[in-house]
């Protein structure tokens, strides 16, 4: 609460409330009168903007992963080299929310918490952006025409999704932070590696 900017719109701090609440604790134990208190507002404010508790979620959820699957409908993917700049957003999004991916898992894989389908129609919509994404690099010639975009898709998220993951065991394994000149470099690395896997060359 000390560090509450009461100049911030009050939708942006319910929204924010609410990952730290939600990501601190589980979804039946977080109230709308606790994520209010933190956001400095009225607990009507919540009915007003989202309807109710699983409408501010499901926003809270929306809003911190629209900023990558906008990255499938703009230019950062327009050539292969981008790949390096997806994985840095990610990163850079993901570590100041650490927890968010585990949110996410907890929710698909042991479904606990609402918005199971909810996540599964966002995953989809970028799976579907995605393949489209990887059909104009087929076109352009700068990946190879026998790529399966799902399988691509998934070794990205392999990649963005484990250091982050697992980012507290690694940090142990090899003794020192995985801080933000390391996941850059680690973006880099791994956009590298990437790009050059799909070249035409590799895959006819």
């Amino acid at each position: 609460m000390g560090n509450l900017d009461t100049t911030e719109p009050v939708r942006n701090r319910l929204i924010r409330a609410a990952l730290d609440c939600f990501l601190a604790d589980d979804y039946h134990r977080v109230t709308t009168r606790l994520i209010a208190q933190r956001a400095g507002a009225n607990a009507s404010m919540i009915r007003y903007y989202f309807g109710n508790k699983e409408g501010l979620y499901e926003e809270m959820i929306r809003e911190t992963l629209n900023p990558m699957l906008d990255v499938l409908d703009g230019r950062m993917l327009a050539s292969v080299t981008g790949f390096t700049d997806f994985l840095r957003l990610y990163y850079d999004t993901m570590t100041a929310r650490p927890e968010f991916p585990k949110l996410i898992l907890k929710v698909l894989a042991l479904n606990q918490g609402p918005g199971r389908r909810f996540i599964q129609q966002l995953l989809e919509r970028g799976r579907t952006r995605g393949a489209r994404k990887v059909s104009d690099l087929k076109a352009q010639g700068q990946i190879g025409s026998g790529i399966d975009p799902d399988i691509l898709r998934l070794a990205f998220v392999s990649l963005a999704m484990t250091p982050i993951l697992l980012k507290d065991i690694f940090e142990e394994q090899i003794g020192r932070p995985m801080d933000a000149e390391f996941l850059d470099r680690l973006a880099a690395f791994n956009g590298h590696l990437f790009s050059a896997g799909l070249t035409p060359n590799t895959w006819k």
